[in-house]
């Protein structure tokens, strides 16, 4: 997996915003438990991203509306 520069870019917006190192590494991580397959490095980024995002944005409590 080749690694991308990180040029201070968040993604995101608002409080959510997410810094591209952090998902860069989660990426990584995921790719290399994963025994590190070619050619999928965009799945694994977009999965780390999304896990990064549920664990920033709380779920919304029983009853109320999202």
């Amino acid at each position: 997996m080749t690694r991308a520069k990180d040029n201070g870019v968040a993604i995101g917006g608002g409080e959510g915003r997410i810094p591209a190192e952090r998902i860069r590494q989660r990426a990584y991580e995921l790719w290399e438990r994963n025994h590190c397959p070619p050619g999928l490095e965009m799945r694994f980024w977009l999965l780390a991203e999304q896990q990064l995002r549920a664990e920033v944005t709380p779920e919304p409590a029983e009853g109320e509306v999202a």
